[in-house]
C-alpha cells in the first residue's frame, strides 16, 4: 500500500501496486453517507448570528433539546422524592422521638372510639400512625376495626414482625401506636357495615400471607399490605391508604397489572418496588422504590413521600 513507500518516483513502486484499486464496502459508503447527511442537518440548524464562543460550545455539546428536557424532569423528580423525604427527616431529628423507648410507649386508647355499649350499630374503622423510631420518617402503620351489630366488643387485626403475623386484639382497637396518635383512614357504620363485615373477616381469615417468616418491613408483604388486601377485596369501602403506607402496593396476588380497588382505573407494579396507580378514587401515584408521589383530583390534595397528604382527606 501506499503507506508503506518510503520514497522514490511513482514509477518506482510495484506494478501490483500501482494498478490495485481502492474498495470500499456498500455498508461502509451507507454510513458515510448517513453520518455526512447527520453532520449536514446539525450544521445547517446552528445560530449562525450568535458568537462564535458560543458557536463553539453549541457545536461541541452533547445534549440535544430533548435529551436536556429529559435530565431537567430526572432532576425534578428525584428533588420531589427526596426534599420531603429531608423535610420529614429534618422534623423527626430536630425535634427528636419523644415517644421515648418502644417498649414503655404510650398505647392507651386514642379516645376515637365509642364504648362497643353506647354504639349498638356495626362499625368499620382503618386507622393510620407514625412506625416506630427511625422508619416513622418513611411510613405509618395501619390496622382494622370491625363490630358487629349489638356485638360486646370491638375486633382488632394488626399485621405485625414479631409473633404470628395476624395479631387479634393484641392492643385497645383505637390505640395510639407507641405513643403516636392514630388517624382515622376509614369510617362506616350501621347497615352498610353490617353487609361488608363478612367480606373483611373472610380475608382476614384466608390471608396467605400468615406464617412466621412472611413478614418484610419492605417492599411487603407487611401491616399496610395486608390492610390493602382487605380493601382490594371491599371495594365499597372506596378506601385510600396514604402515601406513606410503604407497602400498600405491594402485589398480594403477585400480578404486575390490574385494576385499582376502587375498580376506576389501573395499576402497574414490579413487585412493590416500582409502580404506577392511575383512577378516580385512588389518584395519580407513581411507586419508587416505595417513597410514592402523586396528586388526587377527585378530593384536590398532593401526595408526598416521608410527609404524606397534604389537602382534603381522602374520604371517611
Amino acid at each position: 500500500m501506499i503507506g508503506d513507500w518510503q520514497g522514490g518516483s511513482l514509477a518506482q513502486l510495484p506494478q501490483a501496486r500501482r494498478t490495485r484499486p481502492f474498495t470500499f464496502e456498500a455498508s461502509e459508503i451507507a454510513n458515510v453517507v448517513r453520518a455526512a447527511s447527520r453532520n449536514l442537518r446539525k450544521f445547517a440548524s446552528l445560530n449562525w448570528r450568535a458568537d462564535p464562543g458560543e458557536l463553539y460550545v453549541t457545536m461541541l455539546s452533547p445534549l440535544t433539546p430533548r435529551t436536556s428536557r429529559l435530565r431537567k424532569l430526572v432532576i425534578i423528580f428525584l428533588l420531589l422524592i427526596f426534599v420531603p423525604i429531608g423535610l420529614s427527616a429534618g422534623r423527626y431529628f430536630w425535634s427528636g422521638d419523644r415517644r421515648g423507648n418502644w417498649q414503655t410507649a404510650d398505647r392507651s386508647s386514642a379516645g376515637l372510639l365509642p364504648a362497643p355499649s353506647s354504639h349498638p350499630e356495626a362499625l368499620i374503622r382503618v386507622y393510620a400512625a407514625r412506625t416506630v423510631r427511625w422508619r416513622s420518617i418513611f411510613a405509618v402503620h395501619t390496622w382494622i376495626v370491625v363490630k358487629e351489630q349489638g356485638a360486646a366488643n370491638y375486633s382488632r387485626y394488626d399485621y405485625t414482625a414479631w409473633g404470628e403475623p395476624i395479631r387479634s386484639n393484641g392492643f385497645a382497637p383505637d390505640a395510639r401506636w407507641f405513643g403516636a396518635e392514630p388517624e382515622n383512614v376509614v369510617a362506616v357504620d350501621g347497615d352498610e357495615a353490617s353487609r361488608l363485615i363478612p367480606k373483611i373477616r373472610h380475608v382476614i381469615e384466608n390471608y396467605k400471607f400468615r406464617a412466621d417468616g412472611d413478614y418484610s418491613a419492605w417492599p411487603g408483604p407487611n401491616s399496610n399490605t395486608f390492610v390493602q388486601t382487605v380493601l382490594d377485596a371491599v371495594p365499597e369501602l372506596n378506601a385510600v391508604l396514604p402515601p406513606t403506607a410503604i407497602g400498600k402496593d405491594y402485589p398480594y396476588e403477585g400480578e404486575w397489572f390490574g385494576v385499582t380497588p376502587s375498580r376506576t382505573g389501573f395499576y402497574l407494579s414490579l413487585r412493590g418496588y416500582l409502580g404506577l396507580t392511575i383512577g378516580w378514587v385512588e389518584g395519580f401515584e407513581i411507586n419508587f422504590f416505595g417513597a410514592v408521589l402523586g396528586f388526587d383530583v377527585r378530593r384536590p390534595a398532593l401526595k408526598f413521600p416521608g410527609i404524606g397528604r397534604l389537602g382534603m382527606t381522602a374520604g371517611i
